[in-house]
């Protein structure tokens, strides 16, 4: 029997944010900027506790040599790498302002190279990234040191390089295997080069390889994604990100390239991921939240069994909430309570640096109700449960009186088996952790006050 019907399933088919953070990012106002960074970083530089936080680094590397047409990302398409190298001169610099801001040696514990593509990185520019990222933090032994790959521009000799560099975990965009999928997508690789590589890996080390998965592309049927998974299962990765497809042409420009009239339906989209949940968990694996599945011995699986998970602007991780330094064109980033993003640009990204600027043009400072209700939030996508004197403790609040219209709300989601309410907190059931993104929609102010949530991808 599947583990989730289908039927319930559609029945929330709906679009939700996907909280990597609270508030989310579509909330970030333009008047948030350099100035409002700077204090942030001098609060958490003049604070002794956060001084003692690690920190965690994304550095976003936006080429890629060929347009994926389904890609959302904030991207370059290019074949000329000197754009490359005279983008790691505008990191430098991005660099060398927290090192005037934090001073050097900052330690860090977590870092992920995120695109676009960074291996459209040469070696020698790896070594250059990684060595300008060395003389400003300080990197724990033992963190989480990611990156993620194109298996069409790697080989076994590039893999070598990135542990030689102090990776140890890779994430290969895989999306599907069918030859047809990949063709009306314009993403070749073949499933050997990836059986290859992920054998390479593993000799070489690295201690967790991710694979990103999409369902709902063109040209995809229950049946073909089914074959897709069953090469999965033989490929056997630590972790699977299982993406749902959302087609938004009138934002991303690449998916106008896609033929709609080849997209499966909204049934035989939610066909994929009951199967494919029932396939993965049959395979052995552990359903960590959302879209996200690890094997029952990787750290993840491990975080989630002891109640450690934590979630940031790349999802789930085992890390300790912490600051996140966001480096790049577009990036985003956390400090205290602000969140910041990057100029999406590259021309305005680097004209900022060119003046000596912090390019940072959005942003937020959290009010006391979004961190009460960030806290939440965090508490049911991490944990699944709530415990309503923890929340009263901490903030000096009565939860039930605060958050009555939502508990309200709730009520109804008990009754469809997704959550348990109980006189001490709130619990999500089994299943209810198949949609907690929905759960945790109910104490979202902005998602309840705002009916147009088109811009969000579907909460399953």
């Amino acid at each position: 029997m599947s583990i989730i019907s289908p039927e319930l399933l559609s029945r929330f088919d709906v679009p939700g944010p996907r909280y990597t953070s609270y508030p989310t990012a579509d909330r970030f106002v333009d008047h948030f900027g350099e100035g409002d960074y700077i204090q942030a970083l001098t609060h958490r530089q003049s604070g002794r506790v956060g001084k003692q936080q690690p920190l965690s680094v994304y550095v976003h590397i936006p080429f890629c040599e060929s347009l994926c047409y389904y890609c959302a990302c904030n991207k370059i398409i290019t074949k000329h790498q000197e754009r490359a190298a005279s983008y790691l001169d505008y990191l430098s610099q991005e660099v060398a302002l927290y090192a005037q801001h934090l001073g050097r040696g900052q330690t860090v514990s977590q870092l992920h190279l995120g695109g676009g593509t960074p291996t459209f990185l040469s070696d020698d520019q790896l070594r250059q990234l990684m060595a300008m990222l060395g003389h400003q933090f300080s990197f724990v032994p033992g963190g989480e040191y990611s990156v993620e790959v194109d298996p069409r521009t790697v080989d076994e000799n590039r893999l070598a390089v990135l542990a030689q560099l102090g990776f140890n975990r890779l994430s290969f965009g895989v999306q599907d295997f069918d030859p047809d999928v990949q063709k009306a997508v314009h993403r070749i690789q073949p499933a050997e080069q990836v059986f290859q590589l992920v054998d390479a890996a593993r000799r070489l080390g690295f201690e967790s390889i991710n694979v990103d998965l999409i369902y709902g592309l063109p040209l995809q049927t229950p049946d073909s994604f089914d074959r897709t998974l069953d090469q999965v299962k033989r490929l056997r990765p630590d972790r699977i990100a299982l993406y749902a497809y959302a087609h938004l042409p009138e934002r991303f420009k690449p998916q106008r390239r896609i033929r709609v009239e080849q997209l499966p339906s909204p049934e035989g989209k939610v066909a994929m991921l009951a199967r494919s949940l029932d396939t993965l968990s049959e395979a052995g694996y552990v359903y960590i939240g959302m879209d996200h599945f690890a094997l029952p011995q990787d750290s993840l699986a491990v975080a989630k069994r002891q109640g450690r998970l934590h979630r940031n602007f790349q999802g789930y991780s085992t890390q300790a909430d912490c600051d996140l330094m966001a480096l790049g064109v577009s990036s985003i980033g956390r400090v205290g309570s602000t969140y910041s993003q990057n100029a999406k640009t590259m021309d305005e990204y680097c004209a900022l640096l060119d003046q000596g600027r912090f390019p940072v043009v959005r942003g937020l400072n959290l009010s006391r109700d979004d961190l009460i209700r960030r806290a939440v939030i965090m508490a049911l996508m991490c944990q699944g449960s709530l415990e309503f004197e923890a929340i009263n403790l901490a903030w000096l609040i009565d939860f039930k009186t605060v958050f009555a219209a939502e508990m309200a709300q709730l009520q109804t989601m008990q009754a469809q088996g997704l959550v348990t309410l109980q006189d001490s907190g709130i619990r999500v059931t089994d299943m209810g952790w198949f949609f907690v993104r929905g759960v945790a929609m109910v104490f979202d102010r902005y998602c309840q006050k705002d009916l147009d949530r088109s811009r969000f991808s579907k909460i399953i």
